[in-house]
């Protein structure tokens, strides 16, 4: 079975919006578009590589799909174009985008039984970049077997996030970890199960005040 793998950009308050150029998503008046640009080196290059080396096919949003159909079929001699070129595009959207980028494929209606579909089809994983929206789906119905994350030492307010009312209380295992020399936080993590809490430092006996405390509380609502 496939693998869905999403890797995010995302700024230190949460936002994955146009990490690569300012003109990238304007959407909902976002003007600070290229935060990242100033802070690749080496090893998140490294790292970007590690992520494309094997097989893979896309699976995007309908605007990120819109963003790389308009950029990397115009990129030569360059090894990301190359790839992305050639590997099947699986495109999520509501709507009927035209996918005039050679061998794309639409995927609408029922959005997660068409992906948990796909997964079960033979081929190689499938890679998820940008598509905020999607993502939303993704981790709403337990489809993500992978995420990077990384993460920028910039706060930018406002904007497309990461975890933005898809995600559900659940576990993540830290797989790896490492910082650039720029200050990225570059994390892999995979689904770990159901969300297990606790009290820190064991359960104590409630002083009067603290039930007084939950009760005007539980009031307030």
């Amino acid at each position: 079975m496939r693998k869905i793998i999403v890797t995010s950009f995302v700024t230190l308050d949460g936002v994955l919006q146009a990490p690569g150029a300012p003109s990238e998503d304007t959407t909902q008046g976002f003007k600070w578009g290229g935060w990242s640009a100033r802070y690749g080196d080496d090893q998140t290059n490294e790292t970007i590589g590690g992520i494309m080396s094997g097989a893979f096919d896309l699976l995007l949003g309908r605007r990120t799909y819109e963003i790389f159909s308009a950029y990397w079929p115009y990129q030569e001699n360059h090894p990301v174009a190359e790839k992305f070129n050639a590997v099947q595009k699986f495109v999520v959207s509501g709507k009927q985008p035209p996918l005039e980028w050679v061998n794309s494929t639409l995927i609408s209606g029922d959005v997660a039984a068409g992906i948990r579909a796909l997964k079960q089809q033979d081929g190689p994983d499938l890679h998820v970049w940008g598509s905020s929206r999607l993502i939303q789906t993704l981790l709403a119905n337990n489809l993500v077997d992978k995420l990077y994350v990384l993460t920028y030492p910039v706060t930018v307010g406002k904007g497309k996030r990461l975890f933005d009312g898809g995600s559900k209380a659940e576990s993540w295992k830290l797989v790896s970890a490492k910082v650039s020399g720029k200050g990225v936080i570059i994390g892999e993590y995979e689904p770990a199960g159901e969300l297990v809490t606790g009290t820190v430092g064991g359960e104590t006996t409630p002083s009067e005040a603290e039930l007084t405390r939950r009760k005007r509380w539980a009031q307030e609502g």
